[in-house]
């Protein structure tokens, strides 16, 4: 039966009538009286506890899925596969390497690139994942052709499409595509240590886990850091501290709480210099951005209390105002987790739920969000909104 059809109450009394159960057998199963059974069949009460879900869908020899009338997979999720699989085949073109004869037909100005770019970041920094979905396939097609064809003029706009595309794909849980982008990324900007500072921020994200990844992060750190931190640039100090960010939480994934630490602190620095409000290659780093890392790290090293409370203070700033949708997103989803690992699921909920408010695909779209969402749900206090969320997202 199809969830568009029948409502969850006459839905259970679809499948019990289907296992031959009355409605005292059932409530019987499920150590509920008649009257709760016939309420819930009726539509009067309703079913908003994911561990009741359960108990009905296992009484009823059925996954939950069938029980809320979902496929397991919900259809945008499967949606934004094929989209996946488009970003994939033209990741797979290889325009730049065969050179200019290969390329026929008109390629776009570098004005023109550098739009479709920008507004592909913005897409990003908005959260806005499903478009990015979309957009993406033609978007590498456009500027792998203008780089084939003019490979100076064409290598900032080729750089941004690969890094934005890793970025996505990280989101995505799609690691060995986005390594991909990030590592097409780092080769078309050699020789130019901005472009090569700029890609390895995302390398840094995709390499999370690995620990040999920090080595990398911070020889780019250190090339493009001013000789005179106090004359330097604030898109040069931007990255360099970026960078040092992405060294940190590698350092945090495997447990060293001195050297991350140490990193954010030095980041903390440059920060300082830089100032709140700013995006200097799609960094949006600052102080605020430090603090938010530190939160990260503290999760990663399993101190939920020193995330808790540090999430708490960040928030009040008013650089936490100004950083991209995206970002402030993902850090409710980092403090919902720390507040999981404070035994708090009342506020993990209430974080989970205001991200979603603000950005629903960070919530839907992420797998490892998803998770997350999973993990809250589960617990026998679990508020009935994020039952909801969870019902909706078919991960019950």
């Amino acid at each position: 039966m199809s969830g568009d059809v029948l409502p969850i109450g006459r839905r259970v009394a679809y499948l019990r009538a289907r296992r031959k159960l009355s409605q005292q057998s059932f409530a019987d199963r499920l150590g509920k009286s008649k009257s709760w059974v016939d309420k819930v069949e009726r539509g009067v009460r309703s079913l908003d506890r994911v561990s009741t879900l359960r108990d009905i869908a296992a009484v009823l020899r059925v996954d939950t899925a069938t029980l809320l009338g979902h496929d397991a997979r919900p259809a945008e999720l499967a949606e934004c596969g094929e989209g996946i699989a488009r970003i994939r085949a033209a990741l797979s073109t290889y325009e730049m390497a065969l050179g200019r004869t290969a390329v026929r037909r008109e390629v776009a100005s570098p004005d023109r690139l550098a739009q479709e770019v920008g507004y592909a970041w913005i897409t990003y920094q908005h959260a806005r994942y499903p478009q990015l979905v979309e957009q993406l396939p033609t978007l590498l097609t456009t500027v792998q052709r203008a780089h084939a064809v003019h490979p100076e003029a064409g290598r900032v706009a080729v750089v941004e499409a690969y890094r934005v595309t890793a970025a996505l794909l990280v989101k995505l849980d799609e690691v060995n595509l986005a390594w991909l982008a990030a590592d097409r990324a780092m080769s078309a900007a050699t020789g130019d240590r901005v472009l090569v500072a700029a890609a390895a921020v995302q390398l840094g994200h995709v390499l999370r886990a690995s620990t040999r990844a920090r080595a990398v992060m911070l020889t780019a750190a250190y090339q493009i850091a001013p000789p005179d931190l106090d004359a330097g640039r604030p898109q040069e100090l931007s990255l360099c501290g970026s960078l040092l960010v992405q060294a940190a939480l590698i350092a945090a994934s495997s447990g060293n709480d001195r050297a991350t630490g140490d990193l954010l602190d030095e980041a903390a620095e440059l920060a300082a210099r830089v100032g709140d409000g700013h995006d200097h290659h799609r960094t949006a780093f600052g102080p605020t951005a430090v603090e938010l890392a530190r939160v990260a790290a503290a999760v990663e090293l399993g101190d939920g209390p020193e995330a808790v409370a540090r999430h708490e203070h960040v928030t009040e700033r008013d650089g936490w105002r100004w950083l991209p949708v995206e970002h402030r997103a993902a850090h409710l989803v980092d403090a919902a987790r720390a507040y999981l690992q404070a035994d708090d699921c009342a506020n993990a909920a209430r974080l989970l739920m205001r991200a979603d408010r603000i950005a629903p695909a960070e919530i839907r779209h992420r797998p490892a969000v998803r998770e997350v969402v999973a993990q809250v749900a589960r617990d026998p206090d679990a508020p009935a909104t994020i039952s909801q969320l969870a019902i909706a997202l078919g991960v019950v």
